[in-house]
């Protein structure tokens, strides 16, 4: 059986005693990992199936193809507009940290991407990379399907295995066994939900709800099951209610006219609102302690030996990039985020938005960064995102007109100063503690 030592001997003598209550930052960046969400796409349904949720038909998305399979799923002209002023911003703020040196051929030799093989995602990827490094050739590293990438698809790729009856009882434990009770903990959602699709006043509900031939998503039973290829856990009930207020947020954040959001009825506080159950459903099914181990392991392991990489200036088997690499970016989904965000027990909340929401574009970042006077090496975690307004109105993003981020606190290793340090050494040990060895497929 392989083991998963991270080496803390090595680590030890680069972690002197660390200083919570120190009066200035001292530090500087060595090296930053930024995990991505894909930038704002079409629903994840054709029209033709969210039509039998509603009561009018749902809204095309502008200048995107249209037909089966193409138009479902695929970054928008406007979401990839913002994912390239997002770029724009870090390529910013990392010039201001003197990462990049604004000679973009050269600054591309110290960077590692990497995307998981889907067009909506490597489409994101080239998108961020023309503002982060516009005049250097896009080189994104991606399996394409059908190959599976171990580092986002684990349980896919055959590296971790999921015990799917374990799986269901470990989401039923957090429901005391009883998955129904969440339509009356988020009744007040599934109300606007359901008043949005057919067009009636919230506090009002019609019997049946649903017109005729239609299908009220929000009164179906919730379960919980055994998933599938694409799932690890299915939530019954849930899935549909997912399926039909999946396109709102996408709608508000693509720029449609504000009568094609939600067909008029929403604005940007209430698509929050709804996006209430759509993270209920990530949470379930992605931050849960199991789920979150089998499925997130792999990847922090491979972000954690980065890191120490970076640290030591020595390669390390799992490691990403080489010992030399300043900026490591990572382009996902929102599953893979709350995936990583349970197994660390990571949250975050930004102005807008719900807590723990993985926006379109954002990213979670962890920064190396090393203490000038002490020689400590720091792990300092945080979220950022462009708002919904800014994804919406194509907000130029800069260094005085940032996008939204916040601190991001990590359990059991940050300390009391206002950006949540985390010894690196800390964070090796937490990891540790956290990741199923038998989950990961870099181990030494």
């Amino acid at each position: 059986m392989k083991t998963h030592s991270l080496r803390l001997a090595t680590l030890a003598l680069l972690c002197g005693p660390f200083l919570a209550a120190q009066s200035a930052d001292d530090t500087g960046l060595k090296q930053v990992i930024i995990f991505g969400r894909h930038g704002v796409r079409t629903p994840v349904l054709p029209n033709a199936a969210l039509d039998a949720f509603s009561a009018l038909p749902f809204p095309v998305f502008p200048n995107v193809p249209s037909g089966p399979p193409l138009g479902v799923s695929v970054l928008t002209p406007n979401g990839g507009t913002d994912e390239t002023l997002l770029g724009g911003y870090f390529r910013l703020w990392l010039t201001k940290e003197g990462m990049l040196t604004g000679n973009d051929s050269a600054d591309a030799a110290f960077v590692y991407f990497r995307a998981n093989g889907t067009p909506l995602i490597t489409d994101t990827a080239r998108a961020f990379w023309a503002g982060f490094l516009p005049a250097a050739t896009v080189n994104v590293n991606f399996q394409a399907p059908p190959a599976i990438d171990a580092l986002f698809n684990p349980v896919g790729a055959g590296v971790a295995v999921l015990d799917q009856q374990m799986a269901v009882a470990a989401v039923m434990g957090r429901l005391g066994d009883n998955p129904q009770a969440l339509a009356s903990a988020y009744a007040p959602e599934l109300a606007l939900t359901r008043s949005i699709l057919f067009d009636y006043p919230v506090n009002v509900t019609p019997v049946p709800a649903a017109p005729a031939g239609k299908i009220d998503a929000t009164a179906s039973p919730i379960t919980v099951g055994i998933g599938d290829p694409t799932l690890p856990v299915k939530i019954g009930g849930l899935t549909d209610v997912i399926a039909a207020i999946d396109p709102f947020v996408m709608e508000y954040a693509d720029g449609l006219p504000a009568a094609d959001v939600g067909w008029g009825q929403l604005n940007a506080a209430s698509v929050n609102q709804t996006f209430r159950l759509y993270n209920l459903l990530l949470d379930l099914e992605y931050r849960t302690p199991y789920l979150a181990g089998v499925q997130s392991s792999n990847l922090a392991s491979h972000i954690v030996r980065s890191l120490v990489q970076a640290a030591t200036g020595k390669a390390m088997t799992g490691a990403l990039g080489t010992p030399s690499s300043k900026v490591i970016a990572l382009i996902a989904s929102n599953t893979n985020l709350a995936g990583l965000a349970g197994l660390f027990h990571l949250d975050w909340l930004l102005p807008g938005y719900e807590a723990d929401v993985a926006a379109p574009s954002g990213a979670m970042v962890f920064e190396l960064r090393q203490s000038q006077s002490t020689g400590e090496y720091i792990v300092r975690a945080s979220y950022v995102a462009q708002t919904l307004d800014q994804l919406r109105n194509q907000t130029a993003l800069t260094l005085d007109a940032p996008p939204a981020s916040a601190p991001v606190f990590i359990p059991g290793c940050s300390v009391r100063n206002a950006t949540f340090d985390c010894p690196l050494a800390e964070f090796v040990s937490l990891a540790k503690r956290v990741i199923d060895p038998l989950s990961a497929d870099r181990t030494d």
